[in-house]
Formats: structure tokens, sequence, C-alpha cells
């Protein structure tokens, strides 16, 4: 069987694969129109999240059984295409937890103690030190939305920071908020008002997208810190732009974008956001256990058709 890798997929994923015994093609860079020129032939296609993996694409994989992405979400695959054909989609939820939420808390601090403005006023050979006064975390409530295994790892590294810990989501267990010392409350309006941080954590849907707005912003407690390393388009980046400049909102902390790369970022030059291209799991452990991840679910996969 032959396995296409169109994406930069890590070197330990790749050696597994041709050490399971399959052939192992690599080629980065294709354009939509030639993944689908190349893609008949090859029994799975390995991606992460430069691709766009369309309909077009997977009805041109005539011999696919398996699409495989070493990321947590499955966004850039067509899902329903790849069900119609009878496709397999397999990705790694578990490889970038602990290196999403290291990010998260780096951004927290970034924005807490203004990092990125005093770096770049030091590089510019400026000691601006009255103007960069920030903000303690100890003592400040952390409100995380989507408390799962990010949320759990983020309530961990805030706990240590003297941080109290509510957490919303309609779909958590409660003795596993419990267990992470947070307080499920029942409703979003009640984590919105009651947190001094706010932090997504979950999948884009219709349901969440645009979940962050100036409706949400206008209920927060003022000197809010908001941060997303989530999916880009949960929080509406121009009603943060005018939290910002309203003073409503202390600093933004923004991992991901829609598009991505952005196309006019509303928040771009703005001071008190802090932006990062998209980072969460962007860690030599984090490319080496996805990579290996899902090199080991497209041969489970695999496996079935030998």
């Amino acid at each position: 069987m032959k396995i296409l890798v169109a994406d930069k997929v890590n070197q330990a994923g790749i050696d597994y694969l041709a050490d399971a015994g399959y052939e192992v093609e690599v080629k980065v860079g294709l354009s939509p129109e030639q993944l689908a020129a190349e893609i008949p032939g090859y029994d799975a296609l390995a991606v992460r999240s430069a691709v766009q993996v369309t309909r077009e694409i997977i009805e041109a994989g005539t011999s696919l059984k398996v699409i495989g992405r070493a990321g947590v979400g499955t966004d850039n695959i067509d899902k329903e295409a790849a069900a119609e054909q009878g496709i397999a989609v397999v990705n790694t939820p578990a490889a970038n937890v602990v290196s999403a939420a290291e990010q998260t808390f780096a951004l927290m601090l970034a924005c807490a103690r203004n990092t990125a403005q005093a770096n770049a006023s030091m590089h510019a050979g400026r000691w601006d030190r009255s103007e960069f006064t920030g903000l303690e975390l100890c003592g400040r409530t952390l409100g995380i939305i989507g408390f799962g295994k990010i949320g759990a790892l983020l309530a961990q590294r805030a706990k240590a920071f003297g941080m109290t810990i509510h957490a919303y989501d309609p779909y958590a267990d409660s003795d596993f908020v419990t267990q992470h010392d947070a307080i499920l409350l029942p409703t979003l309006d009640e984590l919105i008002c009651t947190s001094d941080v706010i932090s997504v954590h979950l999948p884009k849907t219709p349901e969440t997208t645009g979940m962050i707005c100036a409706d949400q912003i206008d209920k927060m407690k003022d000197d809010v810190i908001i941060l997303n390393v989530a999916r880009g388009g949960i929080c509406n980046e121009t009603a943060l732009l005018a939290g910002l400049e309203s003073g409503k909102i202390w600093a933004v902390g923004i991992d991901v974008f829609d598009p991505e790369p952005p196309v006019d970022c509303p928040l771009a030059g703005c001071d008190r956001a802090v932006l990062t291209p998209h980072l969460g799991a962007s860690t030599k452990e984090a490319q080496v256990r996805a990579g290996v991840q899902v090199a080991e679910a497209i041969v489970d996969e695999l496996k079935k058709f030998s």
C-alpha cells in the first residue's frame, strides 16, 4: 500500500510508516489541482493544517482508505465527502494538549505584564519602564470556556499561580471539573461576568463562531484579559478591538485566526493585542507526538484491508 504525506508531518511519523512496511512518498507544497492529480493510486493521505482536503481531492482518490491529520481538529478535511466514499478520517486529539495549554499560559502572562510591548521597546533602544505597569494573576479568576484536556491542563497551571478557576462547558463531567479544583458554572453569562481572564477552548461550530462578541464583552469585568488558542472566529476580532480601544479589555492574546494567515486583521497594530501565528502545537515534542500518533492511526486503518 502507498501513503502520500502532503504536509510537513514530523519525520518520526514518516519513519514509523516506512518501518511498518508501507511505501511512503513525501510531496509537500502541492497546489489543490496538483494534489488531486497526484492522489489516485494512494491508499492513505497524511496532512497537517496547511492542506485543504476538499471534495474534489477526495473523489479523485479512488484508492483512498484513510486520511490522517497530525493535529487536533479535522476542519481542513471534507468529512462528509470522505464518509460518502467510505474513507476513514483520523487525527491526533491528545498530541498537542500540553503545548496548547502552555501557549495559552504564555499569552496570559504576556498580556498581564506587557511583555511583548516592553520587548519591542527595548529592541528599539528605549527604556519605557513606567509605561508597562502590569497586572498580577494571583488572586484573579480564570474563566475557561470548554473544559476538556487543554482546559484542565490550563487550570492546573493557573492554580499554581494562585488563581481561582471557573469553567463553563455543558458537556463536561462535573467530577472531572471538580478534580481539577475548578468551579463549574451553569451558564456562560455567569462565567463572563465573574472572570478576570477568559480563555476559550472549543471547536469551531456554527454555535461557537462569534461566541465572544460585543454583547458578551459589555458584561465582562473591567481590565479583562481574553485569550484564544482554540480556533479563529470564536472571538469577534472587531469587537475585541473596540473593547481594547474603550479600555474595557486590558489585553488580548490571540493565536488563531480566520482565515489563516489573516487578511486585514483588525487587531494588527494594536499594542494591547499579543498575536502569534498559530503556535499552539508548535513545539518539538508536540510535533513528534502528532507525527507518530497520526502514523499509528493510519496504520491501524490500513491493517483492516490487509
